[in-house]
């Protein structure tokens, strides 16, 4: 069956780095749409960040762009994200996503997540 693992979270500083990375298993990756999504506490799941088939098409959301940066390895069949300049307001749980058209609200599979904190 379609696995999706994420791994990377941790406890960082405001201004400091995380490299979150999803293994993808059971579907054949290079065919499949890429995203990443996080909850935080008390609030809904938000759209972050989607790689398409091709890696040169990247989607972001507005308060990440210029700090967040979403890759994949289809040899690896792992997608990455790398955040920089973390501040407090993107602690959350980041799920991973993939879909066999294009990443929305609801993609085909959703990895179990790993979480994000971020302190001041």
């Amino acid at each position: 069956q379609v696995q999706l693992v994420e791994s990377g979270g941790g406890l960082v500083q405001a201004g400091g780095s995380l490299r979150l990375s999803c293994a993808a298993s059971g579907l054949t990756f290079s065919r499949y749409a890429m995203g990443w999504f996080r909850q935080a506490p008390g609030k809904e799941r938000e759209f972050v960040a989607a790689i398409g088939w091709s890696v040169g098409n990247t989607n972001y959301k507005d308060s990440v762009k210029g700090r967040f940066t979403i890759s994949r390895d289809n040899a690896k069949n792992t997608v990455y994200l790398q955040m920089n300049s973390l501040k407090p307001e993107d602690t959350a749980v980041y799920y991973c996503a993939a879909d066999s058209r294009r990443i929305s609200a609801t993609p085909n599979y959703w990895g179990q997540g790993t979480q994000v904190t971020v302190s001041s």
